[in-house]
């Protein structure tokens, strides 16, 4: 088989063994465990289990007699049965995590986490995400704002906030977060603004005052977030940052010189 197929099957969630055993059986139409080790060079004594998996993933199908044998299951077909099963897999998975967090189980974790804190030192609180964990770190620091949301950016962060966050940062300022954004606004990305102008205090930079360009976001003077990367000079998979429960860099670092900048910026006016 090309390694264009081997890559595919990979991306569907096979591993090395199941998809040279899938393909052996694929062009064996039936065959025994040894038949396929012998053709794929996979270790006899894991091509039982291997077949046993396929069947489960629905490529195959097992055939009574001795030796035991497996029939392949058309490609298309079995494409068909390997989705849906995922399908029922991801449903049963998403309503096992949320009867868990409707749960006591949901309370035990909390207090387990809660008490845990007491014995992390704040340096600890602190690692890099990237690409879509940033952007799910991000979302998360949204919904758990209980007070404040500072954010400086850029005018691509501005419609990443737009775009992205619209309905976390909506859901903040609903639960009274008082929520305050600064960057160089452009004439053109107005448009794109007009979504957050109910939801948050938006003022554009004076970058001949302040000469300042970056992205960070303060949640509630306690928790941060600061791009590494510059928008434009990565790919969005690539975009790193750092994360931070902090309250000094939060506090004492970081909104000082929010401060500076939303003092020296101008209200947005639609």
């Amino acid at each position: 088989m090309s390694q264009a197929v081997m890559d595919a099957l990979k991306a569907i969630g096979l591993n090395l063994y199941e998809r040279k055993i899938w393909v052996a059986l694929l062009a064996k139409g039936v065959a025994s465990p040894g038949e396929l080790s012998e053709i794929t060079n996979v270790p006899r004594s894991r091509s039982y289990d291997i077949l046993q998996s396929l069947v489960a993933k629905g490529f195959a199908l097992p055939q009574g007699g001795k030796p035991m044998k497996f029939v392949a299951v058309p490609p298309e077909e079995a494409l068909e049965r390997a989705k849906k099963i995922l399908e029922e897999e991801f449903k049963a998975r998403i309503a096992r995590i949320d009867e868990i967090k409707n749960s006591a189980i949901m309370d035990e974790l909390k207090k387990l986490y809660t008490q845990g804190l007491k014995f992390v030192e704040p340096e600890e609180l602190t690692g890099a995400v990237k690409g879509i964990l940033l952007k799910r770190q991000l979302e998360s620091m949204f919904k758990g704002a209980n007070k404040k949301i500072n954010i400086l950016t850029t005018p691509e962060g501005l419609k990443d906030l737009a775009t992205y966050y619209l309905k976390y940062l909506r859901e903040a300022k609903e639960r009274g977060v008082e929520i305050r954004i600064a960057s160089k606004i452009p004439k053109k990305y107005l448009e794109f603004l007009r979504p957050l102008a109910g939801i948050a205090e938006i003022r554009n930079i004076n970058e001949k005052e302040i000469p300042v360009k970056g992205r960070f976001a303060i949640i509630d003077g306690k928790e941060i977030l600061m791009n590494l990367t510059s928008p434009g000079e990565v790919h969005k998979t690539e975009e790193l940052a750092i994360w931070s429960r902090s309250e000094h860099a939060a506090s004492d670092v970081l909104e000082p010189l929010f401060e500076l900048v939303w003092q020296n910026s101008e209200p947005v006016k639609f």
